[in-house]
């Protein structure tokens, strides 16, 4: 049971032959940022296109519970500003 994170990252961070392409990145429409990475400024990490439409974790805002079934993802947001370390401050549809 503890290698099973592991190896469900593997096979969606994986290349696969019939398409040349990762699963991640059919269904994010982008490459996997993998934890070490997150804290190193590379090119991906460190430039937001600031205006892009982004859904926010649920997790993340504990707005409500939605249980084990819920929702994963919640937005869209609009992002005004990169704060640093992954941070940015998001906006809704209603300007709160």
């Amino acid at each position: 049971m503890e290698e099973l994170y592991h190896v469900l990252w593997a096979h969606r961070t994986m290349i696969k032959s019939s398409n040349g392409d990762t699963p991640f990145s059919l269904t994010y429409e982008t490459e996997a940022v993998i934890p070490a990475e997150i804290g190193m400024p590379t090119l991906r990490t460190a430039e937001v296109d600031l205006g892009d439409l982004v859904y926010r974790n649920n997790d993340a805002s504990r707005v409500e519970d939605t249980g084990k079934l819920g929702p994963k993802w919640e937005g869209l947001y609009e992002v005004t500003e990169a704060l640093g370390k992954g941070a940015y401050k998001l906006i809704d549809r209603d300007k709160k």
